[in-house]
């Protein structure tokens, strides 16, 4: 199954501003690179609420999906 890059592009906008700020970040380093598994990795991650990813980057929350782990160090390099 291919995974349509626009759409995943466009679900990286987000409501929570820093996240936002996150994510316009982390595609204009990395987006264009990922791999079909990467990005499905990030497909998968970006279903889950602004709150809980922005935890997620930050670290007050443990990531428990080894396969988002790799996609969280790409968001939270500054």
């Amino acid at each position: 199954m291919s995974i349509n890059r626009g759409r995943v592009r466009w679900q990286c906008r987000r409501a929570l501003l820093e996240l936002d700020l996150v994510f316009a970040r982390f595609l204009e380093r990395h987006f264009d690179r990922l791999s079909d598994d990467q990005l499905a990795d990030l497909d998968d991650l970006l279903r889950c609420d602004d709150y809980d990813i922005w935890a997620m980057v930050n670290g007050s929350k443990a990531c428990e999906e080894e396969r988002w782990r790799e996609m969280l160090g790409l968001l939270s390099e500054r």
